[in-house]
């Protein structure tokens, strides 16, 4: 599934779903409990006969994604598949993968800029930049070897004087009372301990750094040199 749309920008979903059965040369009791399946997953069964242009651009992805998967191909190709949705069409796209892949076993190549997909549904990741591969490996993989920093988020009690943060680690916001800094991974637990021991704190949280921040070093190249 791609940019290109399958549905017919006139004519009712329905009708798409009709001619890809011709297509597909699907048989006709497949066709409806597929059909039946997939728009019951996917929450659409009011949309099937309106008329396209009609539609959102969730409420098409969604039905897009039926066109896509009525003859039930064991290999199933999704660029992009949550670009320009809001969260909520995001998040249902990304559990309707993630349940037709658990009960069908399709294989899924997923291409996406967003990396909540990747944290929700990628299993094996495989970073591509200008051709060449960069990482092919498990996602955990990508944080556990290469991510340098951690994240500290502190939630102060009442005002302090941060100046003594600089010496723990690097500040990246204050927003009180909200301070957000990196420390070394190796650091992150004996940061935390002088934080908690010198300052007013309500709350404080240790975080991995951010799966984008490591995307953008792996392309910056300081992290992995491409693969021959």
């Amino acid at each position: 599934m791609g940019q290109k749309s399958q549905l017919w920008w006139d004519l009712p979903a329905i009708d798409t779903f009709e001619l890809n059965k011709a297509i597909y040369e699907i048989p006709s009791k497949k066709y409806s409990d597929t059909l039946n399946e997939l728009v019951e997953l996917l929450e659409v069964g009011k949309l099937l006969n309106t008329q396209v242009r009609r539609l959102s651009l969730g409420q098409r992805m969604r039905l897009e994604l039926i066109a896509a998967l009525l003859h039930s191909p064991k290999v199933l190709f999704l660029d992009e598949p949550t670009i320009g949705l809001d969260v909520v069409a995001q998040q249902k796209v990304r559990d309707f993968i993630y349940e037709y892949n658990k009960k069908h076993s399709a294989t899924i190549i997923l291409t996406s800029h967003n990396m909540e997909d990747l944290l929700d549904l990628a299993r094996r990741v495989i970073v591509i930049d200008k051709g060449g591969l960069l990482f092919d490996g498990v996602l955990g993989d990508l944080v556990g070897q290469f991510a340098k920093e951690k994240i500290i988020k502190i939630y102060l009690s009442k005002h302090a004087d941060l100046k003594r943060l600089d010496e723990i680690g690097k500040v990246i916001k204050i927003n009180y009372p909200l301070v957000v800094m990196s420390v070394a991974r190796e650091a992150s637990a004996v940061a935390a301990a002088e934080i908690l021991q010198n300052f007013p704190i309500a709350d404080l949280t240790i975080e991995e750094e951010s799966i984008e921040s490591i995307i953008v070093r792996v392309f910056k190249g300081e992290i992995i040199k491409k693969k021959s």
